[in-house]
């Protein structure tokens, strides 16, 4: 799994630049928060949750209840999740955020591929990553 976070974290700085004054939220489940918590590199916040959509509900909060509309002009989600598309979709209208989504092409919701502003491809293969049995 160790292995797993420093390649996701590869792709995903490969398709979006993050710049020193970032906020970047990490949201994992519970079993996982140990080895993200400390293999992902630079700075970052870690939420976590237990249950099958934990990790996507400590986002989903984040995004509803932290003023992110008011306090940034960009957002980048790294999720295909089709969770996220009513908050996303609220955000730009209410604030005029501009919002990114970085995902597997072929792990992206239709909505919220068509909720964004605009959508970058990453290219990383989770399985490849598996152990053996």
């Amino acid at each position: 799994m160790a292995t797993q976070v420093r390649a996701a974290q590869i792709a995903i700085e490969a398709v979006v630049s993050p710049r020193l004054d970032d906020q970047l939220v990490l949201a994992c489940g519970r079993f996982s928060v140990d080895i993200v918590g400390f293999e992902w590199t630079g700075p970052h916040r870690l939420k976590f949750r237990s249950g099958i959509d934990g990790a996507d509900l400590e986002l989903l909060d984040v995004l509803e209840s932290e003023r992110v509309g008011e306090r940034f002009a960009e957002l980048v989600l790294v999720s295909g999740d089709g969770i996220f598309t009513d908050a996303i979709s609220r955000l730009a209208m209410t604030s005029g955020i501009d919002v990114t989504v970085a995902s597997r092409p072929d792990a992206c919701s239709r909505r919220l591929r068509m909720a964004a502003k605009s959508v970058l491809h990453i290219e990383f293969d989770p399985s490849a990553f598996m152990e053996a049995a």
